[in-house]
């Protein structure tokens, strides 16, 4: 695939920009800022909604045509100036051909008055890829979920409930494929109860379809030159959404204290993701501070195994990649992570089929192949293949991350807390520890990888426990040539604090953390695979493997590969409320889900936490606050804890897989 998913733009002689694709303006060359604020602000009364929001209330805005972002901006200024302090902006945005950061950054310098909202969103605009890519402004109290894609294939992916719609895009005679009735259909169904609706069209054809969709728009003074445009609420019954057992449990309190388990990258991430929301969290950790399990590796690698299928998983590691990557510009560049760039090598003509496909599925700003000799120019060694390169990833120091998610006044970080216990008392969660009660909120959140099963063991969740070891090899001055992290069956990574990292072993029988002398040899192995070069350049024959460092950890996984993430149902009652199930997998019982009320889990990450345990606290978060998930609906279905009892349950097996 081409670069063709980037918007291709012209500019005309007053320095606006032109959709080349479809022959239009991105906004009226009278006055964009104006236009908006007359169309979308005004008769979606947008300020007047911001200055009723209570303490800690949210607007949800829908949009379709993200564009140059200037709908956004002038809702977010609206919003920064008109809302109380604690409140949030989510904006929902779809776009089939975003911008490049420099088209957007040349867009964007045509509106002086809003630069300070418009540098936020330039630093956060990167790795803008296919699917929902999530940026968080203002210290997160602004969300911009993007959904990078076709409307008529995003908007049927999104679980939202939609206060205002933006209904922009390029003009019906211009872009039909847009305004059709399957896309007023997915507004109706998305939009809350008082939802309202603005558009700059008045075409006869949009009035008459919005009409029968639910919504009473009307005719309405359009801005400038333009005589009208339309205006209205939603008037028909909000939808019924899903399946009882991937529904929202709802809050059945209003006291926003939770407590998390396990402060390895999902549990930073889901404190971080929730104090941000201002909710107050304590953090316990057995450990004696953040990531001193699997999360505490010197370089972990933004390693992206995709598949060219569009498989929920693959759908979670673009929109995960994403989500991290912009929220390591918040570290230190050099000692934190760097995006040094993660070449894989095509070390067998299976593998290079693989990539061929991946190439030709995704765009090349995320992946594109290199033949040997350009790949080896990139890596700074000599390597036995060429490979698929991502230019924006590389290694991240995983406790930095860990440190920066927890930086918050309202997250307590509580070390040598080890939780031995869970009960339910009085709607709050007590964990109890060696010494009695070690904390108790109303929510609990268990991120403590395959520990959850012995805290819950009725929930028979299938997670199995993965003992991986990475060696720490002592860089040369030749070895320094790396400039790339190189992957075939292991990985190692350019040097970091004068050591490089290689690694990973995989072994699934052993319980023992301590560092093998056979595991570091394999790890020299796999550095012959990926290099005899740097090999040499490291003088690896002449490594005792009995002399290295190096630290083993458990990856957590499940047999699906998925992480498990979201609320948690009762397993007994379950049963009982679905056994139709088992009969007729077809049926949807009417029975809500009995769910552990407040209890939630963060695992199963495997070996891509650094992907997809920073984008899972904002989902954990989404589903607690009833907030536009993060994900498409059927890839944060895929993660529900709930799926393997559902599979037990149709599939009539003892066995949760």
């Amino acid at each position: 695939m081409s670069d063709a998913h980037n918007a291709q733009l012209d500019w005309d002689e007053h320095g606006q920009p032109l959709s080349r694709s479809y022959g239009d303006v991105y906004f009226s060359r009278a006055n964009g800022l104006e236009e908006t604020r007359h169309v979308f602000l005004a008769h979606n009364r947008i300020i007047e909604r911001c200055q009723a929001l209570p303490a800690g209330g949210r607007l949800v805005i829908g949009e379709t045509g993200f564009g140059t972002g200037l709908n956004f901006l002038c809702a977010w200024q609206a919003f920064a100036e008109h809302a109380p302090r604690d409140a949030r902006l989510h904006f929902v945005s779809v776009e089939k051909f975003p911008l490049t950061q420099t088209d957007l950054q040349r867009a964007l310098a045509l509106w002086p008055e809003l630069a300070s909202y418009a540098e936020q969103l330039l630093a956060q605009y990167r790795a803008i890829h296919p699917g929902f890519q999530r940026l968080l402004l203002d210290g997160g109290r602004v969300v911009l979920t993007l959904m990078i894609g076709d409307v008529l294939e995003c908007l049927p992916q999104l679980e939202a409930r939609v206060d205002a719609w933006f209904l922009d895009g390029f003009a019906p005679a211009k872009n039909p494929e847009m305004w059709t009735d399957s896309l007023f259909t997915e507004l109706a169904r998305l939009s809350a109860p008082s939802a309202t609706l603005a558009t700059f069209t008045s075409a006869g054809f949009v009035r008459r379809g919005l009409i029968a969709a639910g919504f009473a728009v009307v005719r309405v003074k359009g801005f400038g030159h333009k005589r009208e445009m339309l205006a209205g609420p939603f008037q028909a019954q909000p939808m019924q959404r899903t399946v009882p057992w991937f529904a929202r449990p709802t809050l059945t309190t209003d006291d926003r204290q939770a407590v998390v388990i396990g402060a390895g990258l999902a549990g930073c991430a889901t404190a971080a993701s929730l104090a941000a929301r201002g909710w107050r969290v304590t953090l316990l950790e057995r450990h004696d501070d953040v990531a001193r399990e699997a999360s505490g590796n010197p370089q972990g690698v933004l390693y992206l195994k995709l598949s060219a299928h569009g498989t929920a998983l693959s759908r979670l590691i673009v929109a995960g990649f994403g989500h991290t990557r912009r929220l390591l510009e918040r570290l230190q560049r050099g000692s934190d992570w760097d995006a040094c760039g993660v070449l894989q090598l095509a070390f067998d003509s299976k593998e290079a089929e693989r990539q061929n496909k991946l190439a030709a599925a995704f765009p090349s700003d995320l992946l594109h192949a290199l033949p040997q000799t350009e790949a080896e120019a990139r890596a700074g060694i000599g390597l036995p293949a060429g490979g698929l390169f991502y230019p924006d990833a590389g290694w991240v120091h995983p406790p930095a991350l860990c440190r920066q998610l927890v930086q918050h006044p309202l997250i307590e970080l509580r070390p040598y807390q080890e939780a031995l216990s869970l009960s339910r008392q009085q709607e709050r969660w007590c964990v109890e520890g060696q010494s009695g009660v070690l904390a108790e909120a109303p929510v609990l959140i268990l991120a403590c990888a395959a520990e959850i099963g012995r805290l819950l063991p009725e929930a028979n969740l299938p997670l199995k426990r993965i003992r991986g070891q990475i060696s720490r090899l002592p860089a040369s001055t030749a070895s320094r040539a790396l400039r790339t992290v190189v992957c075939a069956e292991g990985y190692v990574a350019p040097a970091r604090d004068g050591e490089h990292t290689l690694g990973a072993s995989f072994d699934f029988h052993s319980d023992d953390l301590t560092p093998s002398v056979a595991e570091h040899a394999g790890n020299l192995e796999l550095l012959r695979e990926i290099s005899t070069d740097l090999a040499e350049r490291l003088d690896a024959q002449a490594l005792d493997p009995a002399t290295l460092q190096g630290r083993a950890a458990f990856r957590c996984t499940s047999p699906d590969y998925l992480p498990l993430v979201g609320p948690l149902a009762a397993g007994q009652a379950f049963n009982q409320a679905y056994a139709i199930l088992a009969k007729d997998a077809r049926q949807v019982p009417e029975t809500p889900c009995p769910w552990l009320d407040g209890l939630y889990i963060n695992s199963g990450h495997g070996s891509r936490g650094l992907i997809t345990a920073p984008l899972s606290g904002e989902l954990i978060a989404a589903w607690l606050e009833d907030e536009p998930l993060p994900l498409p609906r059927e890839v944060a279905e895929a993660c529900h804890p709930n799926r393997f009892m559902l599979r037990q349950l149709i599939r009539g097996t003892g066995s949760p897989t």
